[in-house]
Order: structure tokens, then C-alpha cells, then sequence
């Protein structure tokens, strides 16, 4: 494409059209004090200069590989095949742009379809899009979805949701007239304690949504809410807790899910300081043209020939802004391709065996603690790869006194729970040792004896 910059008539022009005389007229409402500001802005380096300075930079940091992680919530430090950064990397992905010109981009297309068809043998759902942003705005987009599909104007969110989607959700429902209806967690008895969610639901409710496992790690049994759910008419919408879970629990398909949603992070991709991430977004085919975002389909050509194109495109890029299903203009297009590799070189039988480890070393860590006066594992049912522990002195601390001893030490869950503030949510992996799961109870003992 040819860019042909303006001539300073062709500028002009525009300017007399609009009513002023210059482009700075155009910043007149700024105040002039803060239109030009004098920045204290450091004089060039060399690049020798450079490499150093960010090095040192870099050095302050503590690279999850030479601690001892405890903590998930959403992130997990689960081990990637080298096979996935490598073909991550190569320039044609990496270069590749939006698919909307199938003639030119078969190659983008059909990993995108095959990140869809692996999303949906996974989750055991009939229908994926090419993903979302990350796991919270798929739980918004959900919960647009099965509002437009109902035509009701009430959500019930489980209180165990992640609280950043829960918090996603809301700033999408923003100003829109939703009752939002969010379930109480707290820990009473040295269990967690939950106000019915069931309860909840009634005939103007147009989605629950629910976490599995939920943000304590706790795995529950959903029949009673997916029950009510059906009975009045009401949605399900179904956050996977962490991906890798799947090679043990059951689907939400198996749950009868209507809209199932995740983050993708855990399925090979690295930390990267908490994003980003790529959304996974499945659902019935009953809902397929709800579903926001890019889906990419398989067809032929006139001569027979297998071919890919991006298909059912309710986008606001395609048709009438109030007729798209979502404004949301994007994928996550080289980490879905991340989590596709991932996917296709661990197999059913490798992503079993990371799921088995994950919660043979999490079962090591909940044992163990057990065993350590001022500790409590307060689950309230079976676990995969996370458990919620009450601790003798608030979560913050916790953590700043783990750090001294070179672990990271979980989720301090007084951030967004009242009343829960000395208690951590602690996760495990198969990348998680024995020798550290030694060192987090030996660290954990003598925080307690020092308290």
C-alpha cells in the first residue's frame, strides 16, 4: 500500500474545513503549561552503554527458574517442551498479520483451526473461536453472550470465580442495568464456607458462572447448580481453573457446559510477568453465532482442494456495529499457536501425566503442611494443583518471609477477600521438587515458631 503523505495545502484545507487555523489550535482545551513539558530525559548511550544498563536492570529481577514457585492463581508455572518457544519463534509466524485474506494466509489459518479443534477435544465443547485476549475477557464475552441469549438482565457469580474475571465482568457490565448477584466465600470452622449458589438462581437469571477447579483449588461437584440452571431456563457458564486440570477432571462439556471459557497460559506458555495471556472461548453449537471473535473454518475450493477461511464474522470490522456480537477486534494469535504446539507434541497421554505430577506434588505439599502447627489446609472437598492454607500471620507477611528464604509463596487471599487475610493459596506442578517442597514447610515451620 502507498502512503502519500499531505501536502501542507491539502493540511491547510482540512484545517479551515474543521474552523482552525493551525494544528496547534487543535490542542487549545490543553492547558499550555502542560502542552510542552521540559523532560528530564538522560542523554544518549551507546549501545555498550545500553546492554549494560539493561542488564543491571534486568538483574533486580528474581526469574521464577531460580525459586522455588508456590504460587498460581491463575498463572502456572507448568514446564514447556522446547518444541513450543522454537517454532513460537520462527519469522513466518512471527510476522504473520491478521488473516483476512485467505488467498495469502492458509498458514495462519489453518493453525488457528487447529488451535480451535484441539480447544474443543479438550473441553469437550462443540464450538471454539480463534481466542480472546485472556481468560477475564473471555468471562466477559460469556457473560455478553448468554445475556443476548436469554434476553434476561441478571448474573450469578460464584464468589470462587477468579476475582480479577469477576472484577473483568463487571467493568464490562458497567452502566448496562445488570443485577450482578456475586456469592459469598469465607472460612468458618476451619473450612471454607460458602453461601448456596444454587440458592441464587432463579427464573430472571440469565448465566451462573462457576469455576472449576475454583479459585480456593478446590474441585467441586456442579451437578446441583448446572440442575438448577436448567431448570428455570438460566445458562451455565463454566471457567476452566487451569487447563492441565483436563487431563484428570471432567469437561465442562461433560458438565453439560453452555459457554465454557479459560486461560490458556498454562498449555506450554511462559509467565511473562503475568501476561499476557490467550483466552479460550468454547460453547454449544446451539449459541455458534453468539460467539464473538474470529472462528476460522475449514472448506474447499473449486477445484476440491482443503482450504481455510475466517467464517461467521460477527465482528463490528464486518458488519454494523450494533448488529456485532462484541467489540472485541482481536486474538492472541502466536500464543494460541504457542498452546496449539503444546498441545499436539504432549498428546492426551503427556498432558495426563503433567496433571498427574501436578497433583501428586500439590497432595505432597497439603500432607506435609498438615503436619505443621499453625497450618490448616482449609478445602472443603478434593484439590488438583492448589490448596488454600490459613497460616499464623497474615498472607503479605507470609509471603515477604518465604521471599527471604527464596520461595515464592503463593497467593495472599486478603487481597480480594475480607476476612481471609491470613490465608495463601498455594500451588504445585510437575516443575515443583521435593527438595522444594522441603524448603517451603521448613520456611513455613519457622515463620510460625517466630511468630
Amino acid at each position: 500500500m502507498a502512503f502519500v503523505p499531505l501536502t501542507a495545502d491539502e493540511r491547510q484545507a482540512m484545517l479551515e474545513q474543521i474552523g482552525v487555523g493551525s494544528v496547534a489550535d487543535l490542542f487549545a482545551d490543553i492547558p499550555a503549561s502542560v502542552r510542552f513539558p521540559q523532560l528530564d530525559v538522560p542523554p544518549p548511550l551507546t549501545e555498550i552503554q545500553t546492554v549494560a544498563k539493561m542488564s543491571a536492570l534486568a538483574a533486580k529481577n528474581q526469574p521464577v527458574g531460580q525459586l522455588a514457585c508456590f504460587v498460581g492463581a491463575g498463572y502456572y508455572n507448568h514446564y514447556s517442551p522446547s518444541v513450543v518457544s522454537h517454532l513460537m519463534g520462527r519469522s513466518e509466524f512471527y510476522t504473520s498479520y491478521t488473516p483476512y485474506q485467505p488467498e495469502v494466509s492458509q498458514g495462519t489459518l489453518q493453525y488457528s483451526f487447529e488451535f480451535q479443534s484441539l480447544v474443543c477435544d479438550l473441553f469437550e465443547m462443540d464450538v471454539a473461536n480463534s481466542s480472546v485476549y485472556d481468560g477475564a475477557s473471555g468471562a466477559a464475552e460469556a457473560v455478553l453472550m448468554a445475556l443476548r441469549i436469554s434476553r434476561r438482565d441478571r448474573v450469578v457469580l460464584d464468589g470462587s470465580v477468579h476475582p480479577e474475571h469477576r472484577a473483568v465482568v463487571a467493568a464490562y457490565l458497567d452502566g448496562r442495568g445488570i443485577e450482578v448477584v456475586t456469592t459469598n466465600v469465607g472460612i468458618k470452622d476451619g473450612k471454607l464456607n460458602r453461601q448456596s449458589v444454587v440458592e441464587q438462581i432463579d427464573g430472571e437469571t440469565a448465566c451462573v458462572v462457576i469455576q472449576q477447579p475454583d479459585f480456593f483449588g478446590t474441585i467441586r461437584d456442579l451437578a446441583a447448580i448446572v440442575a438448577k440452571a436448567r431448570e428455570v431456563g438460566a445458562l451455565v457458564v463454566y471457567v476452566v481453573g487451569d487447563p492441565v486440570s483436563l487431563g484428570l477432571l471432567k469437561t465442562p462439556g461433560g458438565w453439560d457446559a453452555d459457554i465454557a471459557i479459560g486461560e490458556g497460559q498454562g498449555l506450554g506458555l511462559p509467565l511473562q510477568y503475568g501476561g499476557p495471556g490467550v483466552g479460550i472461548m468454547t460453547c454449544k453449537t446451539a449459541h455458534l453465532r453468539q460467539l464473538p471473535g474470529r472462528i476460522v473454518g475449514q472448506t474447499t475450493d473449486h477445484d476440491g482442494r482443503r482450504g481455510f477461511v475466517l467464517t461467521l464474522q460477527a465482528r463490528e470490522q464486518h458488519i454494523r456495529r450494533e448488529k456485532a456480537t462484541s467489540n472485541i477486534c482481536t486474538s492472541q494469535t502466536l500464543l494460541a499457536l504457542g498452546a496449539t504446539i503444546y498441545l499436539a507434541a504432549m498428546g492426551p497421554a503427556g498432558l495426563k501425566q503433567a496433571a498427574g505430577l501436578s497433583h501428586k506434588q500439590t497432595r505432597a505439599v497439603a500432607d506435609q503442611i498438615r503436619r505443621v502447627d499453625g497450618y490448616r489446609v482449609v478445602n472443603d472437598g478434593p484439590f488438583f494443583d492448589e490448596i488454600t492454607v490459613t497460616c499464623p500471620a497474615d498472607g503479605d507477611t507470609m509471603r515477604h518471609e518465604l521471599a527471604k528464604r527464596g520461595i515464592i509463596g503463593g497467593y495472599a487471599l486478603g487481597r480480594e477477600y475480607p476476612g481471609l487475610e491470613n490465608a495463601l493459596v498455594l500451588c504445585a506442578t510437575e516443575m515443583t521438587t521435593s527438595e522444594e517442597i522441603d524448603r517451603l514447610v521448613s520456611g513455613l515451620r519457622e515463620i510460625g515458631g517466630a511468630r
